[in-house]
């Protein structure tokens, strides 16, 4: 199984809280994209099956790596969309920049909204154009299944209820390509590796750059935390990610 984060988005050039807002991919992030299509190629992680974010930074990412596939000859794997693999929901935060968000909230209290596993920032209302109840994607969900604001464990929460369904792809004997974003990989990488709080909490992953998990027959990692396709450019990625917690 490989996971990905979406490539680097016009929300992460700007460094705002995108959470369930759709932003675009920067062009560096369709470079990171069909880069990272090309590392599955030659790593031989072709995927038979892709999972994404119903996200457009994540959709985006997910066609340009397939897209590279199909140009390579190989057959065409079917996408599967699920707003269990989007962001975080961010709350009042999401559409802030950083910079915008600590001066307005503190910068002790941003930091822990944003790596906390169990606090959330405050909701946004149910009639706010940043509450997923106004985007008609999500209009054949129970209204009560709609987040206004989201911490790490609620993300944790849903993507266990999605974990089936990549689990049946993997026990068929497919490679499996999840694409989703910063913290629904964490939340993965929860389910995989067993992480605590406190380790998730220090988890960073960079954008487009696949890491590779190899399973047991029990979907147990042979090798805790996987392994980037591409170490240098991972270690650059989390660098700044890192960074950007601190500016």
């Amino acid at each position: 199984m490989v996971l990905l984060r979406h490539g680097h988005s016009e929300g992460n050039l700007a460094g705002v809280f995108s959470g369930w807002l759709d932003v675009p991919l920067s062009p560096r992030g369709r470079v990171e994209a069909e880069r990272a299509g090309r590392s599955l190629l030659e790593h031989g992680c072709a995927p038979a099956a892709v999972h994404s974010s119903v996200l457009d930074r994540s959709v985006a990412t997910a066609e340009i790596v397939v897209g590279v596939l199909v140009d390579a000859g190989f057959p065409c794997p079917p996408i599967a969309r699920t707003w269990r693999l989007n962001e975080r929901h961010y709350g009042i935060l999401q559409g802030y920049s950083r910079s915008e968000a600590i001066e307005r909230f503190g910068e002790s209290q941003v930091h822990r909204w944003r790596r906390s596993y169990r606090e959330a920032p405050p909701p946004v209302s149910p009639d706010d154009p940043r509450h997923p109840a106004t985007d008609p994607r999500y209009s054949n969900m129970a209204r009560e299944r709609l987040p206004g604001t989201e911490s790490l464990a609620d993300v944790l929460a849903r993507l266990t209820e999605y974990w089936p369904a990549i689990a049946a792809d993997l026990r068929a004997n497919r490679t499996v390509l999840v694409v989703g974003h910063s913290n629904s990989l964490r939340a993965l990488c929860v389910l995989l590796d067993g992480l605590g709080e406190e380790e998730v909490e220090e988890l960073n992953l960079p954008t487009g750059v696949p890491l590779r998990y190899v399973l047991d027959a029990d979907l147990r990692p042979r090798r805790p935390g996987g392994e980037f396709l591409d170490p240098d450019a991972a270690r650059a990625g989390i660098t700044e990610v890192l960074a950007q917690g601190r500016a």
